[in-house]
């Protein structure tokens, strides 16, 4: 147990704010060696204890989010937190049983078979009910530069697939003396990193055309109720990011991107302030003949069956508007999944009304070129962020409020998430926040220039689309479809060997 705890702490100091990503290459020895010597029965929890440390240090900030800003007591914003984290340790603990499950059976191969079943349990965490992939093993490697390029070819599960299996190796060669498997990893991941320096010697990338943006961040704090507040503080705020957005005119920017929620805005509504500040800002765009992108609460439908959506709205110098809606939502803060189930904390936060998901994943335009605007919570989601690519997004924008967290790890951790989906799909990637982390990412993952948390100012940068798709954007998830066919393979396998020795001895032998 203590082992398991042990790997536990150590993924989880790979993360940011601490951010030691060596250690993600040696932290799941310990749990690791622990499994090897375990029985079926002791698997799960070993696995699941490793997990729950993990997750428990990882989301550390989640509880003063709805205990601060949901009025929630905090007691129950404890208990929610153990729920969510007992929720994702359940993922470590079915990797420990089935990986005991296949070394009991397997003895030697189980080793080789782990990585495959880690990438299947971590793609499972993207899918699984509304999904949570936050804490990818393969995301702390985000300054990794030459390792990182793996994910434009298998997405972050190859970056994690990589870590697993050296680890794995690694314990086998300790425990059976295998040496070959370990040596094989090693050179797999030394290649890895030899291609991934090949490609950042390519340089920073350089399109043919640049294109001037600039992402505002207006550092508005969170616990700024726009229903509580005075008209005229309303006011100030949205003249701050006038005046931040003329800078950013000044600075020559074509594209003006402002983050989500910063400003109440709402284009379809008929309340005289949104009207007024609507008008302002078409006054902008017209005179600047930029475009601007920000993010707005919009409606849609008939009065007594309103629907509200969580929008990114492209603002054209001829006035003419792209809206995306955010397809996926935020649990418990945009809405309240399985009512029936968690009928109390709808009741207790107060949520949001319900915030509709949209259902295509919009482009918008500017410059004769299109892009994707993955809002806030969604950019963790390496499936949802390539679909944009693959439908034709020259360059990515993200826009976010992240000011609930503070300067908590939570904006690191969003952030190093921002530069992973960009390595992935080969895209510039230009993020706004409202208090912080803002900047721009090239394709390659190297961070072109970035905020501090807290701060009011406007970063201007020129990015560069681009038409060519990576690996990953075209093939998708072949990898850890790969990983459940080989799992669900093996699983087979040992349980028809287990029933051949159980019918031969009465009962299967235990191999340890």
């Amino acid at each position: 147990m203590p082992a398991a705890i042990l790997s536990g702490i150590l993924t989880a100091l790979a993360f940011p704010k601490t951010g030691i990503s060596l250690l993600a290459w040696v932290s799941l020895i310990p749990l690791l060696l622990a499994l090897s010597g375990k029985g079926r029965r002791s698997g799960f929890l070993t696995g699941g204890l490793a997990g729950l440390f993990f997750y428990g240090i990882l989301l550390y900030w989640v509880p003063d989010v709805p205990a601060h800003y949901g009025g929630m007591p905090y007691w129950l914003c404890i208990l929610v937190y153990l729920a969510l984290i007992l929720f994702l340790a359940l993922f470590w603990g079915l990797f420990g049983h089935f990986f005991v499950f296949l070394r009991l059976s397997f003895p030697a191969a189980a080793f080789l078979i782990a990585p495959f079943l880690w990438i299947t349990m971590e793609f499972f965490l993207t899918r699984f009910l509304t999904g949570f992939p936050w804490g990818l093993l393969g995301t702390s490697q985000y300054r990794n530069l030459p390792l990182i390029q793996t994910a434009s070819l298998a997405g972050v599960y190859g970056v994690s697939f990589l870590l697993v299996l050296l680890q794995s190796t690694f314990v086998l060669a300790l425990r059976r003396k295998r040496m070959s498997p370990f040596f094989a990893a090693f050179a797999l991941l030394v290649l890895a990193h030899s291609w991934g320096g090949h490609e950042l010697k390519k340089g920073s990338f350089r399109g043919p055309r640049g294109i001037k943006t600039a992402v505002v961040q207006g550092n508005v704090s969170s616990d700024i109720y726009w229903q509580f507040t005075a008209p005229e503080e309303v006011r100030r705020i949205f003249e701050d990011h006038l005046d931040l957005t003329g800078q950013a005119l000044d600075a020559g920017a074509g594209l003006v991107i402002w983050p989500e929620f910063t400003v109440p805005l709402c284009f379809s509504c008929e309340e005289p302030l949104y009207k007024e500040f609507g008008a302002e800002i078409d006054r902008l765009v017209a005179s600047s003949r930029a475009t601007l992108l920000i993010g707005t609460n919009e409606v849609t439908g008939p009065r007594e069956a309103r629907e509200y959506h969580n929008t990114a709205m492209a603002i054209q110098p001829d006035l003419s508007r792209s809206l995306y809606f955010k397809m996926h939502l935020v649990p418990f803060g945009e809405y309240t999944p399985y009512k029936k189930v968690f009928f109390f904390i709808e009741r207790l936060t107060h949520a949001i009304g319900e915030i509709t998901p949209g259902k295509d994943a919009v482009l918008h335009e500017h410059a004769g070129f299109r892009f994707g605007s993955p809002i806030c919570y969604e950019v963790i989601f390496p499936g949802l962020v390539r679909k944009f690519v693959r439908g034709g997004a020259d360059f990515l924008v993200t826009i976010t409020n992240d000011g609930w967290y503070g300067k908590s790890s939570a904006p690191y951790q969003h952030w190093a998430q921002a530069v992973v989906r960009a390595v992935e799909n080969r895209r510039y990637l230009a993020r706004a926040a409202t208090t912080g982390i803002s900047g721009f990412i090239d394709p390659y993952g190297h961070i072109v220039s970035s905020t501090g948390l807290m701060t009011r100012t406007v970063l201007t940068e020129t990015i560069y689309p681009a038409a060519r798709q990576s690996l990953y954007t075209r093939a998708g998830d072949v990898l850890p479809a790969a990983g459940l066919t080989l799992f669900l393979l093996s699983l087979i396998l040992a349980m028809v060997k287990k029933a051949k020795e159980r019918k031969k001895h009465g009962r299967p032998r235990q191999i340890n």
